[in-house]
């Protein structure tokens, strides 16, 4: 099976797809193919609103918009030190199922992406819940594997390591083969930097007799990045106190595109990588950046800045230029 979404657009997991309600204005959108969540866990991430934030911010005056749909056009790249979904995984699937059985004018052709994140062994744990939800909802769900979230202290992201990312796909792969593939498995990458990051994903892929999954979503956003006011603090709180978390929008966009593009020429040179879709996100808020990141090798193309500044109106604006 392959990764079916039409229109080939989407929002990524970003923190305007945690409730019902930011489902449903999702789901209820016509101008994209498919609907991701925010990264769930088994138990749900302990939000902190003073600790976990995020903001807009105008990339050439690092002017800050705190606030959840900006309407500072200016403001296109945001910064957070947010954490995953407070809503545990089974609530989350439980909102998806609450919406597929609301009068939603027909949209049973809509997927769901469900981002996860945890151990390996959590990890087999999602995909056996997100399978015994598949069995009562008529619409594809597919299972997204977050390796890449730059803020959780302690824990540098998976798919920055040959053993860590090994040792996951192959947890991910013996449960899938063992439930024959019904639900699609793939991984959302941190933006890569040098070589070597893509020759671990090659490798570790290269690895396995079949290809263990089957889309891979690049990229997530890029950690170490500060953000400071005018007094030179801060702009952001955090665990740690030091405002450091991930950067996405609009300065992200070249690194994405060349995130994507190198993932599509490296699955390109091996007929066995072949069939892997490229979801590329970072930095896309115009018909341009789609059409930019469309032209790179990307077949789905995910939004989240530019979601949360704009709204869901901003899918409509991407399709009709």
């Amino acid at each position: 099976m392959t990764l079916k979404i039409n229109p080939p657009l989407i929002n990524s997991s970003n923190p305007w797809a945690t409730t019902l309600s930011d489902l449903r204005k999702l789901y209820l959108c016509q101008y994209t193919g498919a609907v991701t969540v925010r990264t769930s866990t088994l138990s749900g991430f302990a939000h902190n609103d003073s600790i976990h934030q995020y903001t807009f911010f105008d990339p050439h005056t690092f002017d800050c918009i705190h606030s959840r749909e900006g309407e500072c056009q200016k403001a296109s790249a945001s910064l957070n030190t947010l954490g995953y979904s407070p809503i545990p995984l089974a609530q989350t699937l439980e909102n998806i199922r609450i919406l597929c059985e609301e009068d939603n004018g027909g949209r049973r052709d809509k997927s769901f992406l469900v981002s996860v994140t945890g151990t390996p062994g959590e990890l087999r744990e999602c995909y056996r819940l997100i399978l015994e939800a598949q069995r009562g909802i008529e619409v594809p769900l597919y299972m997204e594997v977050n390796l890449s979230c730059p803020n959780i202290s302690g824990k540098p992201p998976p798919a920055h390591d040959l053993e860590a990312l090994l040792e996951y796909l192959t947890s991910l792969n013996e449960v899938s083969r063992a439930n024959n593939g019904r639900i699609l498995i793939g991984i959302k990458t941190p933006p890569y930097t040098n070589p070597e990051n893509f020759d671990i994903v090659k490798s570790v892929l290269m690895a396995f007799e079949k290809v263990p999954i089957s889309f891979i979503t690049a990229t997530n956003t890029l950690g170490s990045c500060l953000l400071l006011d005018n007094s030179f603090s801060p702009a952001l709180s955090s665990a740690d106190e030091m405002g450091i978390g991930g950067m996405a929008g609009t300065p992200l966009h070249p690194l994405a595109l060349g995130n994507v593009k190198l993932l599509r020429k490296m699955f390109d040179s091996e007929e066995k990588l072949k069939e892997v879709t490229v979801i590329g996100i970072g930095g896309v808020s115009d018909r341009a950046g789609f059409e930019r990141m469309m032209s790179v090798g990307a077949e789905v193309v995910g939004v989240g800045t530019a979601l949360g500044r704009v709204g869901v109106r901003v899918f409509e604006e991407i399709t009709n230029g």
